[in-house]
């Protein structure tokens, strides 16, 4: 009986294969596009076009004549099926949606709750936290008698975004996200806001943008 010989280059050409199939990743820049886009409603900030870039498309490599050996034709076959099924690949990463009833609502709360709060972000009263949420920063420096209101709108606004990032996640089918979609908001959060205002740095310490 013949026996089938398997190349260093075939299996290796298997081996990608199969991952190209299998693997999805968290796709960070439709995660922060989206962040941007409902944080900067949220913040009251007129939308911008951020203009990035659509994904180049990879084209075939070109091949310069006949191969000389059975181990090169191998070689340029592997890349020709790898360039055709890697693109599609990253053409099916899921995109994220952040248009459901659930995530509509909380943002709506959350853009209504703004309007009361920027005055405390702008005071340094009130900073944003490194894990995606807020928290008092200098209770001295709102006045005594809105002092119990404001933590309720603290503690009011970061329930609301804990439930906002495990929605987010929901929604997309992939809820083992909520911790990858947390962090890209606590950036964005950062980013999006205006200078003045207090944010924690990833040591730990507040600082002022």
């Amino acid at each position: 009986m013949r026996s089938t010989r398997i190349t260093p280059t075939v299996l290796g050409f298997l081996l990608l294969t199969s991952c190209v199939t299998i693997n999805v990743y968290f796709p960070a820049a439709a995660a922060e596009s989206a962040a941007d886009k409902l944080i900067r409603d949220v913040y009251g900030i007129d939308k911008q076009d951020n203009g990035q870039p659509d994904n180049p498309q990879t084209e075939p490599p070109q091949k310069g004549g006949e191969t000389g050996s059975s181990s090169q034709w191998q070689t340029n076959a592997a890349f020709i099926v790898l360039n055709a099924i890697i693109p599609s690949a990253y053409a099916q990463q899921p995109d994220i949606n952040i248009s459901t009833p659930g995530i509509n609502k909380l943002q709506a709360m959350m853009k209504e709750r703004h309007g009361t709060l920027s005055a405390f972000y702008g005071s340094g009263a009130v900073g944003m936290e490194n894990n995606g949420l807020i928290s008092v920063r200098d209770d001295k420096a709102i006045p005594l008698k809105e002092r119990n209101n404001v933590k309720k709108l603290v503690a009011d606004e970061n329930r609301d975004r804990n439930a906002l990032y495990a929605e987010i996640a929901g929604a997309n089918g992939h809820p083992e996200w909520e911790n990858e979609i947390r962090n890209t908001f606590a950036r964005r959060w950062v980013d999006n806001a205006p200078p003045g205002w207090w944010y924690k740095g990833g040591d730990g310490a507040w600082k002022q943008k």
